[in-house]
């Protein structure tokens, strides 16, 4: 179906637009496929808003002068009636913004409400923006993402004498929701693999993420064993996890879910590895909430945003209730006790919880980030991210397809990516010469998760983006977001390395409210921009006076 039938109206004069942090504004609406273009026509004002349809998370509708009266009218007087009527659209979207539409005319307010109801929630993946965006500075023929599980091999010279590469899910059939090559111990074939992929959730057999060059430890991640009510076992399973910590005298298995959910789960046919079966493993059980739960978390956060009340008992009171701050201090602290394991203690992990595409990503990543300068750096981050959640196979498409606003009946929606980035955020305010990047990044990668221009973030994993030709038909926004003049803007300019471990604090003194996100579309922070800003500038002044200054002898 073409676009244009879904466009009751294309485009609507004399109409106001009131957004945050801008005086209203009176001009044209247009609307295309994918956005929805305004262009201020006021006199002295070339202001255009150019808004991804993608982004609308809900849309509300009110209109003035409705017929009241219970008689019947002729076509030609409704017809006078709906055209001086007037309408009011408020738009509200997935990056928390909120912008309202006064139209005039309740059939242009109607039919533009139609169209973009319509348009922000196609159906087909191949009718979305990214297989249409054609920036003029790249082409489909640049490279593709960061790097590959092939050349992040290669480069680890210390793997290859106890892992391999193996390819058995060259064709996605083991594990649908893993990438074509996993990093495994080298004493175990594919086909090992195969068997321990049948007695874990969704095939996700546990795989290497992480090795730690200073003592050689790992980080591995899978789903939860499907020992079922009869504790069925996999001796399989068992030598694979042995291989890991062979030489050592033990390793541990980070388990997310609370020790009633991992037992309640082999009802459903999940379950737990037994002490008997796995006894050179210790596991500790870390509750952390997934799904729904924290779905809704991010809901009664928002809302507490958005209070226009002036009384501090009540938006503390909304905040405590939202338990996003404890989700973030659960996070962290679940990642801390990973790096823990392995920096400190010198002892190999498994990491899971039922599926392994969730909370298991978001500790994985946390820990990387305290233990591994190299993650920390703007490359080395996005890198992470490729690695960890676009090829490890976390559900964008279903975690992300609706933000706080939504009318719309929860499914598999939950906000995991963006806790992440508020947990990296905690990091970096802790942190504030440790981390290569900037908040703005930050800010800019929960916009993209949501609604882009870029086909990253397409799909649930890379068997369905290869079969939608995401990388021969969309561009990479990690190579994007690398070039010089987007390096400039999201690379922090106090940055110094350090090969240190960086142990966040999770003290609830210590861990803040993310209101650059949250927050970001109130007068209250408009001025965190500008102070990073000048920041950037007199860091950028300061090289300068260094270059020119001559060198004492």
């Amino acid at each position: 179906m073409e676009f244009s039938e879904h466009i009751k109206t294309a485009n609507v004069e004399d109409v106001v637009l009131r957004q945050p942090l801008h005086p209203p504004g009176r001009g044209t609406l247009c609307i295309t496929g994918h956005h929805l273009l305004f262009s201020d026509r006021e006199e002295g004002s070339c202001r255009q808003v150019l808004l991804l349809l993608r982004n609308i998370d809900a849309i509300e509708k009110s209109v003035e002068n409705l017929l009241t009266c219970s008689g019947l009218f002729s076509n030609a007087g409704l017809s006078q009636r709906l055209s001086g009527s007037s309408g009011t659209i408020t738009i509200k979207c997935k990056d928390l913004r909120v912008l309202q539409l006064d139209i005039p005319g309740m059939e242009e307010c109607l039919n533009i409400a139609r169209s973009i109801e319509t348009l922000s929630c196609l159906d087909s993946m191949l009718e979305l923006y990214p297989f249409f965006y054609r920036p003029s500075n790249a082409s489909l023929r640049d490279q593709w993402g960061l790097s590959s599980l092939e050349r992040h091999y290669s480069q680890m010279k210390e793997l290859h004498d106890r892992w391999r590469l193996s390819t058995v899910n060259r064709d996605f059939s083991v594990c649908p929701s893993y990438p074509q090559a996993v990093i495994v111990p080298k004493s175990t074939d594919d086909d090992m693999l195969e068997k321990v992929a049948k007695f874990r959730q969704g095939g996700r057999f546990p795989v290497l993420c992480y090795y730690h060059k200073k003592n050689g430890m790992v980080i591995m991640r899978s789903s939860q064993p499907l020992t079922g009510a009869n504790r069925k076992r996999c001796t399989e399973d068992e030598q694979l996890l042995q291989a890991v910590i062979d030489g050592s005298d033990k390793g541990y298995i980070i388990d997310t879910r609370s020790s009633q959910q991992a037992l309640q789960a082999r009802m459903t046919g999940g379950g737990l590895e037994s002490k008997s079966c796995y006894s050179s493993w210790k596991r500790l059980q870390r509750q952390m909430e997934r799904g729904k739960a924290l779905q809704e978390s991010l809901i009664k956060l928002v809302e507490a945003c958005g209070e226009e009340s002036n009384n501090m008992d009540r938006w503390l009171s909304k905040l405590e209730n939202s338990k996003w701050l404890s989700h973030v201090q659960t996070a962290l602290s679940t990642a801390g006790l990973l790096a823990e394991c392995v920096e400190r203690d010198g002892h190999s992990v498994l990491v899971h919880g039922s599926e392994g595409t969730d909370s298991t990503l978001l500790i994985s990543t946390l820990a990387q980030l305290i233990m591994d300068p190299s993650c920390r750096t703007l490359e080395g981050f996005l890198t992470l991210l490729e690695r960890e959640w676009v090829q490890a196979g976390h559900p964008f498409q279903q975690r992300c397809a609706h933000s706080a606003h939504s009318h719309a009946r929860l499914q598999q929606e939950s906000p995991v990516f963006l806790l992440l980035l508020d947990c990296v955020w905690q990091l970096w305010r802790q942190f504030p010469l440790a981390l290569g990047f900037s908040e703005a990044l930050l800010l800019r990668l929960a916009t993209e998760a949501y609604a882009s221009d870029y086909g990253t973030f397409l799909g649930n994993n890379q068997q369905e983006r290869c079969a939608l030709g995401v990388k021969e038909n969309t561009h990479c926004l990690f190579q994007a977001l690398l070039r010089p003049r987007e390096r400039d803007c999201y690379s922090n300019p106090l940055y110094e390395n350090t090969e240190l471990a960086i142990w966040p604090s999770v003290h609830p003194q210590s861990l803040q409210l993310w209101r650059g996100f949250f927050l970001r579309w109130t007068p209250q922070t408009h001025h965190l921009e500008e102070v990073q800003e000048e920041i950037r500038n007199m860091v950028i002044e300061w090289g300068k006076l260094a270059l020119s200054s001559p060198v004492s002898t």
